[in-house]
């Protein structure tokens, strides 16, 4: 990666957040005078940093914000926004995603901020598709966190019509030591056996290593072809949910066991679980959603970027495995 940030005053949104801490470590060492906005004061190595606490739902926390600033990363959004929302998260969700984004957008033209950074996801597409998409597909979000990010997406682009040069990069599942989410828990699941072995569906799932996204978003913010554009960002693997387990099996040092759960069997426990939410009035842990997100794809190509910005993902997941596992558990 090479060093472009020398001296550069950049603001990093969300930066206490797993990919948040990772760039702003990255920007750091490579001489960047870093401001950061988030909600609660950091740690480490950016407590040095010069810190503004707020909330992207408060926009007045934004007044002024960017003054001074050459490049803007955003981040910040709705941590809570994955899951099922009621009305109130709705609206909550919405006014950080979109209302923030517009009112950081606006601050940025306005103090001559050059380049926009923001950082969205593949939900804004939709998911668990068999295609393998590019930024070429059409977009139908399906979930009230994919709307939003669609929307805000919209806002950052916008603004190279206004003189500053913005890009997008839609993630996947992002990974790397420290994540939290659905493979911290599946990690833990397996290595104290109470996660049951799948059987082999040949689906096929898009993730990242947060490294990677780091390299990615700086070459975002130093490569001019990437004003206006939209890009994808993946390790350029395709995982299945069986060749996952199997490889957590191999670095929590458990057997894979022989008894495979039959997919019928699962889809019955699934329609179980919509049956009895239904009748309890909200959802449980597992049902078709839950079971969708485990056996279901989500492919994405990031041949876009890898061409247009010269990006080269060096991380995998079995690579990055051991490093992940070791700051959850004690093999």
């Amino acid at each position: 990666m090479i060093c472009e940030f020398n001296k550069k005053h950049v603001l990093v949104t969300g930066a206490t957040g797993f990919i948040g801490r990772y760039l702003t470590s990255a920007l750091i060492k490579q001489g960047c005078i870093a401001t950061l906005f988030s909600r609660r004061p950091p740690e480490n190595a950016c407590k040095d940093c010069k810190t503004i606490l707020g909330d992207l739902s408060d926009t007045t926390s934004l007044v002024g914000i960017c003054q001074g600033i050459e490049i803007v990363f955003h981040l910040a959004g709705d941590s809570g926004a994955y899951e099922e929302l009621d009305e109130k998260n709705k609206k909550y969700n919405w006014q950080v995603t979109v209302d923030g984004t517009r009112a950081l957008v606006e601050q940025s033209v306005k103090s001559g901020v050059s380049r926009f950074v923001f950082f969205s996801s593949v939900k804004a597409m939709g998911e668990n598709s068999d295609e393998y998409l590019d930024e070429s597909a059409e977009c139908r979000p399906v979930t009230e966190y994919g709307k939003a990010k669609y929307e805000a997406e919209r806002l950052v682009l916008e603004a190279n019509r206004h003189g500053m040069a913005s890009t997008v990069l839609r993630l996947p599942m992002v990974y790397g030591p420290g994540c939290k989410g659905n493979l911290p828990r599946m990690i833990q699941a397996v290595a104290h056996g109470r996660f049951p072995s799948l059987p082999d569906t040949g689906n096929k799932r898009s993730m990242v290593d947060v490294r990677d996204v780091v390299q990615a978003a700086v070459l975002s913010a130093t490569n001019p072809v990437g004003a206006g554009k939209v890009y994808i960002v993946t390790d350029g693997q395709a995982y299945s949910t069986r060749q996952i387990y199997e490889w957590i099996c191999s670095t929590v040092q458990r057997p894979v066991s022989p008894v495979v759960i039959p997919l019928p069997l699962l889809r019955i426990a699934g329609f179980v679980g919509d049956t009895i939410g239904r009748l309890r009035g909200r959802r449980i842990a597992f049902n078709s959603e839950a079971l969708n997100r485990i056996i279901g794809s989500s492919w994405y190509s990031s041949e876009k970027i890898c061409r247009e910005l010269n990006f080269h993902p060096a991380h995998s997941l079995e690579s990055s495995l051991p490093d992940i596992t070791a700051s959850l558990i004690r093999i």
